[in-house]
Parts: structure tokens; sequence; C-alpha cells
């Protein structure tokens, strides 16, 4: 009897049925691009949904508004123009983090097939290592993000009046110190480590059931994969988002002193005075938001590479 072969045989990305031939730094820099284009389209949801997550912050005494009169009532005062408040710094935050928590994704998913079967545990530890790097990468953008576009949702006196990405990223920085681009940093890097995991690792699983259950289009099959998927990781990442927001949002009390200073602290503080729906305030717009990134950046990452391929052949 032939001795088995014991090498380890690597499956495709989640994402990515055929790509061979793409070198690595195009990768990178697709995975970029369609996490990009993606934020675009979703960025309103994103508002919406950090808005309304911190209006309890704000204004601990007024009643938050049910989501679609908080959507209204935003519009009417800043006009639509309000719903993209922050459009650069979130574009500029997935030029880094859309970059290398998918680039380096693969990387490390690549680099773990040379030693064993390209599994789902595989793609967890892919998911997990590479969303913790890219959430280190990315913080100091996702706190400008969250700085910009919540200030005009604050009481006047309270606003802090930023210009722009630029005059924001020099006024944290003169007036905070470097630190304050990592204020919210751990529960980040919680949520980009769930999101990984959750996400790579359950979006073949769903893709497969769908199919069992009859929806074999390609386009509709990954739209309901990746819906599911994005309901998955936004109900087990809500809560670090919440704690995320609070401490990258906060300003210093009148001694100095950070009302939100860990993770664990930030989530038992909002589980006390709101309870569990404090941790879940603006989910609706949240889960638009993830489900709906994740559907529009797979089909821009495989199409833009799909393009690559053919000029390339060409």
């Amino acid at each position: 009897m032939a001795p088995p072969d014991a090498s380890p045989t690597p499956n495709p990305s989640a994402s990515s049925p055929s790509q061979a031939g793409i070198p690595r730094s195009v990768k990178f820099a697709t995975a970029g691009l369609g996490g990009m284009f993606a934020w675009v389209c979703i960025h309103p949801m994103n508002t919406l949904a950090v808005r309304r997550n911190l209006a309890a912050l704000s204004s601990p005494d007024a009643q938050v508004l049910p989501m679609r009169a908080f959507a209204n009532d935003i519009i009417k005062k800043e006009g639509v123009s309000g719903l993209y408040a922050g459009l650069g710094a979130g574009v500029f935050r997935q030029m880094f983090y859309a970059t290398s928590r998918f680039g380096l994704f693969e990387v490390i998913r690549d680099e773990l097939a040379k030693v064993r079967e390209t599994d789902v545990l595989s793609r967890l530890t892919a998911g997990c290592a590479s969303g913790a790097m890219a959430a280190v990468i990315s913080c100091p953008a996702e706190v400008t993000l969250i700085r910009l576009a919540n200030d005009a949702g604050l009481p006047k006196e309270q606003r802090r009046n930023y210009r722009g990405l630029v005059d924001a990223g020099f006024r944290i920085l003169k007036e905070e110190g470097p630190m304050a681009f990592y204020r919210g940093c751990y529960p980040l890097m919680t949520r980009a480590m769930l999101v990984g995991a959750t996400q790579v690792g359950t979006y073949d699983q769903f893709k497969a059931s769908y199919r069992q259950l009859g929806v074999t289009g390609n386009t509709t099959n990954v739209f309901c994969a990746a819906m599911t998927s994005g309901l998955l990781y936004s109900l087990i990442t809500m809560p670090f988002e919440s704690a995320k927001n609070r401490m990258a949002f906060q300003k210093p009390l009148p001694d100095g002193t950070l009302q939100y200073r860990s993770t664990l602290g930030t989530l038992t503080r909002i589980f006390r005075a709101e309870g569990l729906g404090g941790l879940y305030s603006g989910f609706a717009p949240y889960y638009g938001r993830c489900g709906g990134h994740t559907v529009l950046m797979f089909v821009f990452v495989e199409n833009i590479r799909a393009l690559y391929l053919s000029l390339v052949r060409s």
C-alpha cells in the first residue's frame, strides 16, 4: 500500500475561489481598495450606529430617538452631509485596516498551509492574528474617525470643532499626546480578532449551507452567506464596539482622569448603568454596516482581482 500523502492540502480563501498568479503586493492593494470602496457605500450606517451608541454618553438624561427618527434628526439639523461626517477618516482607516487585515490574513493562512491542512481552525487562527495586527496599525485612524463623525452631535459647548482629518489628527496629537490615538485600542483589538475569526471562519460554512437549501446563484449565495456571517460577528462584537466608542470619544474629567480606563471596566460600567440595551444601542445600523461592508468588500475585491488577471493575461 502506498503511504498516504502527508503534505497539507491548502484550501482557497473564503473570499477568493481562484487567485493563482496574483502577486502578494496586488492582494494587499486590492484588499485595501475593496475595503475603501465598500466603506464609501456604508459610511452613513456607521455614522448612525456610532452616534446613536454615544447619544446616551453625551446626553445621559435625554431619551434616544428611534433609529429612523434619529437619522431624520441628523439630516434636518446637518443635512445629508451629516451622515457622511468623517468619511475621509473612514476611508483613510480602511486604507490601513482592510489592507493589513485581509492582506495579512492571506499571508498567515498560506504560511499555515505549509505545515497543516487549511481548515476552519487555520482560518480562525489567521483571522484572529491578522485582526489584532490590523487593529494596532489602524487605531489612530479609528480614533480620528470616531471624533470627526460625532463632534457635530455634541452640544455646542462640548464640541471640539475639528476642521477635517488633518486638523483632527494634529490637534489630538498636540492637545492630548500620541497615546490618545490608542484609547480604545484593546477593545478594538478584541473586536478585530473576533471579527476575523467569526467572519472568515464561518463564511465558507454558510455558503455551503445555503447551497444545500437551494440558494445556488453565486451572487445570491455570496450575499446571504456574507449577511449571515455579518449578523454573527455583529452580535459578538457589538459590546466591544460600544466600549471602544466610549473610550475613544471620552474627554478627561476635571481632575484629568478618564472615566473609562479598561475594556472590562467600560463594559461593566455600561451594563450597570444602561443594561444590556446600552451595549447594543445602535445595533441595526451596526449590522447594516458589518453585513453590507462584508458583501460589498468581497464583491469589489473579487472583481478588482478578476480585472487584474484579465489585464495581465491579455
